[in-house]
């Protein structure tokens, strides 16, 4: 099966978790078209068998880039099997918050994914500035789940087994999805 993959990230959180999807979708011999949002332009090209989009959130929102896309592609979306992972700081401590998030992002393109994936992301306090370096660390010690206020090194709250998981699940949807029948 062919996959699109495109993921928005601001701090490359994002891409990491999309390189890991891609590489567990490949192990079960998909091919993988992978893009950054930025990179494809507000469209998803025809000819694939399904589809998987990510997005961060930021400043309580996701990458308008990736809702753009989807908001425009709602309609090729829901005709292929297709996937949404959203990551998110409230994904390791407040699941209401994050969850919050995603049906946000389903109200405002009209998609609704046939799978879904909520991640934590990663303070990446070293390779901050001064000031959003404790901007960062004022946000973290406000928030539920115990984040990291330590400046002197990064935090990732990505739960690896997960991302692997949500893939799997994606896999056997795509692969259900466009198995004979009869």
């Amino acid at each position: 099966m062919k996959v699109f993959l495109t993921y928005g990230t601001t701090e490359g959180q994002t891409a990491k978790i999309a390189d890991v999807v891609a590489d567990v979708l490949r192990d079960r011999g998909h091919e993988i078209t992978m893009v950054d949002v930025k990179d494809a332009r507000g469209a998803i090209p025809d000819g694939y068998d399904g589809i998987v989009l990510g997005a961060s959130i930021h400043m309580g929102k996701h990458d308008k880039h990736v809702v753009e896309l989807a908001r425009k592609n709602h309609q090729m979306l829901a005709r292929v099997p297709s996937a949404f992972f959203s990551v998110s700081l409230a994904a390791h401590g407040d699941p209401p918050e994050a969850e919050g998030y995603v049906e946000h992002f389903e109200q405002e393109t009209g998609w609704r994914p046939g799978t879904v994936g909520i991640f934590g992301g990663a303070l990446l306090y070293t390779q901050y500035g001064f000031v959003k370096r404790h901007m960062m660390k004022k946000i973290a010690s406000d928030k539920p789940g115990s984040l990291d206020t330590d400046i002197s090194r990064d935090h990732v709250y990505t739960e690896w087994d997960g991302v692997r998981r949500f893939a799997e699940g994606f896999a056997a949807q795509l692969e259900q999805a466009t198995a004979p029948t009869g």
